[in-house]
Parts: C-alpha cells; structure tokens; sequence
C-alpha cells in the first residue's frame, strides 16, 4: 500500500518533517502552502496547492508549522476533522516502547524520549534533543536541537524549549512560556515567563 502525506507548510520546518517522513517509509510526499503558485518546490518534492483538499481519506497530513499556538490549533483542526496525523520518529531517534507520542508529534534524528515519558499531541523533539524518564511534555510544545529535559521534567502547552538548554531534574516549566538558547534551568518556571541565562533569570 503506497504511503502518502501531505505536509501543511513549506518551511524550513516542513523540509524537516518530509526528510523524515521519508526516512518512515512515506512514498508519496506533497506539501500545501499559501505562498503556492509562486513557490512549486521545496527541496525535491512539489507544492501543489495554498490549502489542503476537502478529502483527506487517502492521505496522511502533517503539520509542519514552527510556531506552536499555530501548529496546534492547525493539529486540532485536522485531527476534528477525522484526519490521520501521523507520529513521525527518525529511524535515527531512540523511542521507548514505554513512552507514549501523540498525533502529529514528530521526534528527529539522534532525539531520545525515554522510558515514561509523556509527549503530547503536535509537539517537536528536534535534533539530538532529549526528553528523560517520566517527563510530561503537553501539546504544541518545541524542544529544540540540543535541548535536555532531565527527568520528571513537566512543560506545558505550547512552550519553547531553546536549542542547547538543559532543565534540572523534577521541574515544572509552565504553558506558552520560552527557555532562551543555552539556559540553564535550575528553577520552576511560571505559565508565560521568559527566561535566559545560566543560572536561567526571568526576563525583565
């Protein structure tokens, strides 16, 4: 049976999610972007249209949208709509069979997730990310390439998690907040707070 996704967003991000669908096995990978007719090709696979067609029952889509409110209203919608979103993991990346991935998760080459984590639905564990044991990642969330999430780590819906920062063990980070690139977490960090540095400081 022949694989096929469409990838809504021909971003850097969506050359991410085909390079790693096509590593799953996907034969057939299309993307859909606003920026259509002008924009034709990303990398080598074709943009064929600005939206996605009314019938999704023979395709697969992903949503390859870097910023995460948006991903994740975009990962809601498909998924009310009876969608199939798949969760995409780099052949690469390390999954334990007791973790759990939700729909239109994507996991990248050389990211581990591991035994009792808890990742929600359109989250990104980029690049050589990791998430330890028993961490809890909600919906919409990003961990960047690099980042490190000790364990019983807990973040909330749609934060960043910069690439290069660490989070100390049993932590809470809360929702819509941002960990700068680099930082050091050795503290709770509050719903929509920003913070930076090592140690990491909230934002004035």
């Amino acid at each position: 049976m022949v694989k096929r996704l469409l990838i809504l967003g021909a971003g850097g991000h969506g050359g991410v999610v085909a390079d790693v669908a096509e590593a799953c096995g996907y034969d057939e990978i299309t993307f859909v972007d606003e920026r259509w007719p002008a924009l034709t090709h990303k990398f080598i696979w074709p943009v064929v249209s600005a939206t996605l067609p009314e019938k999704l029952e023979d395709w697969h889509v992903a949503v390859a949208i870097g910023q995460n409110s948006n991903r994740l209203t975009q990962v809601r919608h498909f998924l009310a709509r009876g969608a199939t979103l798949p969760t995409l993991v780099h052949p690469a990346a390390t999954v334990s069979k007791h973790a759990s991935l939700g729909h239109g998760t994507l996991v990248a080459a050389h990211a581990v997730v591991g035994v009792g984590a808890r990742v929600g639905h359109g989250v990104i564990v980029n690049t050589a990310a990791t998430v330890d044991h028993d961490c809890h990642v909600a919906d919409g969330v990003h961990i960047s390439p690099g980042a490190h999430l000790a364990g019983t780590v807990t973040v909330g819906e749609c934060t960043w998690i910069g690439i290069g920062a660490v989070v100390r063990e049993g932590l809470a980070i809360g929702a819509q907040a941002m960990v700068g690139a680099g930082a050091a977490v050795v503290a709770p960090v509050p719903d929509g707070a920003q913070v930076l540095g090592i140690p990491a400081r909230r934002k004035s």
